[in-house]
């Protein structure tokens, strides 16, 4: 262990249980609470107690490859990163491999992403990984999919997953493979409240804003809204796989409308106006386009940058899943040092980017899963040194008024969203004032018992 680093009580007590759960478990910690360097505290007893000789860590994405080797080099570690070009890694792992088993090195450590693992290149080589390997599934909600849960290799028995969510949407089966595969879920569970009130995450204000649909967008929503009543009650019925289908996605277009809501970039422009002389800001923006007054359909990135930075002068990038990984660390450093005033992101900043700096956030478009919102929060909230707080706005579409046949299932639909928001404004610390603003929600569909 780096003498700089000291675990917190939490992160000891998941070490503890994992040891206690004979090398299996799954830690579902709040984002942003330290599950890397709890995992890589494991790791290190796990070389002191029986010898440990490779440790793999399998990530969703690129630039987490990256963020894990630098955690890895604090414990003094030099990684193989087997990711991209296969010529670049394939003989460095086998020849260390070999090495392994003929007693000329101690230990290795290979970080490589979930396309990587999945490839021949790799999993031809997972036989050959010692009895005394290391399994980390970071993200591990990932792994529950059909053909990532496939190539987990049954003969590395020490497993250890990390998640702030690892049930998986809207997907009991995917679920159920990552709980056979790892073990169960260790305690403690850190949730937000435990993690601010243990000062692991930032304190924060919370600020709804509320959006009107247009008078073409309501029409839309209400036609949308319908069809899922009816795909509710089908599903049902008979059929259930292939009426699941449909209803995930008319959710998915209802979600996409919500997202697009012209109205967004006029709040938005309101509320940047004030705001010109803020930085470290982040801006969450979804994948689909939006109606802008001088062109017909723009994507809303694109939308959004043109008018914070060519209308308003405010100094803005985006960052996105086609950024290089190279230009990612330039944006940000100039992000961390205040000469990008912003980034606008899509989903690529949901999952285990750490950047600490971020003091404010626009959310304007996310889905219904509630993975993204939590993965989003702790984002926002990782403790910095110059962050006493952060300031978080968070874009929610009022829906319309809906016919009485559509209310209940609107009403549904609403309850678990909202509750999040709820819970989200309750552990602000300006509680009254975004309870406020969501009691317009709560009336007109009468849930006033959340």
């Amino acid at each position: 262990m780096p003498s700089a680093i000291k675990l917190r009580p939490y992160q000891q007590q998941a070490v503890d249980n994992w040891f206690a759960s004979r090398g299996r478990g799954i830690l579902k910690m709040a984002t942003g609470t330290g599950k890397t360097i709890t995992a890589l505290a494991i790791a290190t007893q796990l070389y002191q107690k029986i010898g440990l000789q490779v440790l793999i860590v399998v990530c969703p994405y690129r630039h987490l490859v990256t963020q894990w080797s630098r955690e890895c080099e604090k414990f003094s570690l030099i990684p193989i990163l087997a990711f991209e070009n296969v010529n670049t890694w394939q003989n460095q792992l086998s020849t260390a491999l070999y090495n392994i088993h003929s007693g000329n090195q101690k230990f290795i450590t290979v970080i490589t992403t979930n396309s990587t693992f999945i490839s021949d290149s790799l999993q031809s080589q997972l036989k050959y990984f010692p009895e005394k390997t290391l399994i980390i599934g970071d993200e591990a909600h990932h792994l529950g999919s059909p053909k990532l849960e496939e190539s987990l290799p049954k003969n590395i028995g020490l497993r250890l997953a990390l998640s702030a969510t690892p049930e998986r949407y809207f997907d009991d089966q995917g679920t159920t493979a990552i709980l056979d595969y790892f073990g169960q879920i260790l305690q403690p569970e850190l949730t937000l409240a435990d993690a601010i009130r243990q000062g692991a995450l930032a304190r924060y204000f919370y600020y709804p804003v509320l959006v009107e649909l247009t008078e073409a967008e309501s029409l839309a929503y209400a036609k949308l809204t319908s069809k899922i009543g009816w795909a509710l009650l089908l599903s049902e019925k008979e059929n259930v796989e292939i009426e699941k289908e449909d209803l995930t996605g008319l959710l998915m277009q209802r979600s996409r409308l919500i997202a697009s809501a012209k109205n967004k970039l006029i709040a938005l422009r309101q509320l940047m106006v004030n705001r010109l002389q803020t930085s470290h800001t982040l801006f969450y923006c979804g994948d689909s386009s939006v109606k802008t007054e001088d062109i017909s359909s723009l994507p809303q990135m694109e939308a959004v940058v043109k008018m914070l930075g060519s209308e308003l002068g405010y100094r803005v990038n985006t960052y996105t899943a086609e950024t290089p990984i190279k230009k990612r660390e330039k944006l940000r450093e100039q992000f961390e040092s205040g000469e990008l005033q912003g980034l606008v992101a899509i989903k690529c900043l949901d999952e285990g980017v750490d950047i600490p700096t971020i003091k404010n956030a626009v959310i304007l478009a996310s889905s219904q899963n509630p993975r993204q919102f939590i993965q989003r929060r702790g984002r926002i909230l990782r403790p910095h040194p110059s962050k006493e707080r952060a300031t978080l706005f968070d874009m929610i579409v009022l829906p319309p008024d809906l016919g009485k046949g559509t209310l209940e299932v609107e009403r549904n639909l609403l309850r678990k969203e909202l509750k999040r928001f709820l819970e989200f404004a309750d552990l602000a610390d300006n509680p009254g004032e975004a309870r406020v603003k969501l009691l317009n929600i709560q009336k007109r569909y009468g849930l006033l018992d959340i």
